[in-house]
């Protein structure tokens, strides 16, 4: 099973993040829903959902590693097994373990967007915002069920004398539409608590919401990973009910799982998604989730940044790393909560809660030491988990944008750097694919697509996964001292492997 990354070493993080949309409406990049897709009717898409567009950043050097949020009960995570340069789909960052074993060239057809070409380990002590983030598969164990009962006889003192208030009292309150109390009671209804057991007996629990009335739930990739080879998976609603669920499809580098639910009940009731394109620096926020186990609870908060480069992983050596261009909150998320709703004031979806950064203390609340929040949460945008999702309920499988070339995950805040060589010895520039025809070449520093700042490879890929196969982009590089644009046309990548 996964276990929480805490104390594993992060990936070097652009000092600069991608500047953050100005406005509500100043979104870069509009989403829609390709035609002929599947899937529930709501505003606009983004990835802009462990819960679309694609691509997901890395963090500062320097800074203090991140903790995804582990799924429970946790293991000890093994050491990170070592990848080849360039592989894809492409390595972690630096410090942030591997997904799964296997590769394939970035050149030669086989990148997802932009492959990394592994640097060459740096000292560290620079400072800087740490934005990769070490999926936090929010996943708690069997830990709910004590806490509570022992808080319970703690406070039983035997001998309380308590004073009522009036029934005429207690009706008299009111929770208007808009306020958290009202909300919360029309999301919960529609929010699941997940358990996913391996077969050899590991697993571990996170969060999920109801995405139709056909009993599909959107979550994220590693609160189910543990159960895609011949596991078990189960869904408990608030109200106890309890059903057994199938994985439809799930996309590791999105970090974005539907699952079905066996037999759903007639009565589901999808939660409205929003439009994570329109969010705002300071916007309300309401997460959802399972904390540590602890189920249906509601945490609040503000958008804190958007487009936020964050690169994830659960932490165990076969695990392949996930990037998204997220929205940061400092809502209360922590092991447990990973594929639950950040929803805004109205009660709408914009994000799928997907990992957390942790200060790497050792000791926190829960088992086996896992940190819990600092107020550094991280959502994977709704329009983008929401085109994933679709893509999965339709086919299965995942789609993803690609620029057909192999980037450098060097700690640098130039750009991203197109390698001399991609993985197994396949070209840098993956012939006639889109960075090819647009005349880009190796040791070009792609250093904008479109109008976001790209400091570093991990940013260059979140920000390409934003988009669609076919959307068109304008990339700013530098040859020679020189600065060049070039429009080219994305291409696509189907599946993970």
């Amino acid at each position: 099973m996964s276990t929480e990354n805490e104390g594993n070493a992060v990936p070097p993080a652009p000092s600069a993040p991608p500047v953050p949309v100005a406005s509500p409406d100043a979104s870069p990049q509009a989403h829609t829903t390709p035609e002929g897709t599947e899937g529930p009717a709501g505003p606009g898409h983004r990835p802009a959902d462990q819960q679309p567009g694609q691509g997901y950043p890395a963090a500062p050097a320097g800074a203090e590693p991140t903790a995804p949020l582990p799924p429970v009960p946790g293991t000890a995570p093994q050491p990170p097994a070592a990848s080849p340069q360039g592989s894809w789909p492409p390595p972690p960052p630096p410090g942030t373990p591997a997904y799964a074993e296997g590769a394939g060239g970035a050149g030669g057809g086989a990148a997802w967007g932009a492959s990394y070409q592994q640097p060459v380990p740096k000292p560290k002590g620079r400072g800087g915002l740490l934005a990769a983030v070490l999926v936090a598969a929010l996943v708690a164990g069997g830990l709910g069920g004590g806490l509570g009962y022992t808080l319970a006889r703690n406070n039983d003192n035997g001998s309380s004398t308590t004073v009522s208030a009036s029934d005429n009292g207690a009706a008299q309150v009111k929770r208007a539409p808009g306020t958290i109390a009202n909300v919360a009671a029309k999301a919960l209804p529609s929010t699941v608590t997940i358990e996913a057991e391996g077969s050899n007996g590991d697993g571990g629990t996170g969060t999920g919401f109801v995405f139709d009335k056909q009993g599909h739930i959107i979550t994220n990739n590693h609160v189910v990973a543990d159960a895609l080879d011949g596991g078990k998976l189960t869904a408990t609603f608030p109200d106890g009910r309890k059903y057994d669920a199938e994985v439809v499809g799930h996309a590791q580098g999105y970090d974005v799982a539907v699952v079905k639910l066996k037999n759903p009940p007639s009565d589901l009731d999808p939660l409205p998604l929003g439009d994570s394109d329109k969010v705002a620096v300071g916007d309300e926020t309401i997460a959802i989730g399972a904390p540590f186990g602890l189920s249906n609870t509601v945490t609040t908060g503000i958008i804190s940044a958007k487009n936020r480069p964050v690169a994830s992983s659960d932490g165990s050596a076969t695990s392949k790393a996930s990037y998204m261009s997220a929205l940061q909150t400092d809502a209360s998320i922590n092991p447990g909560n990973s594929g639950g709703p950040l929803l805004d004031a109205s009660g709408a979806v914009i994000g799928i809660n997907s990992a957390i950064q942790s200060s790497g203390s050792s000791g926190g609340f829960g088992s086996g030491g896992q940190s819990g929040s600092i107020g550094l949460g991280f959502a994977i945008p709704i329009n983008q988990a929401k085109y994933v999702a679709q893509q999965l309920i339709k086919t299965g499988k995942p789609v993803y944008a690609k620029i057909g070339a192999s980037v450098s995950l060097e700690d640098s805040t130039d750009g991203a750097k197109i390698t001399d060589q991609g993985s197994g010895g396949a070209a840098a520039v993956e012939s006639g694919g889109p960075a090819d025809k647009a005349g880009l070449k190796p040791g070009d520093v792609i250093t904008k697509l479109d109008d976001s700042v790209i400091d570093s490879g991990p940013t260059l890929i979140g920000e390409i996964w934003t988009h669609k196969p076919g959307d068109k982009v304008t990339i700013t590089y530098k040859r020679g001292g020189q600065e060049h644009t070039a429009q080219l046309t994305l291409g696509a990548r189907t599946g993970d492997s």
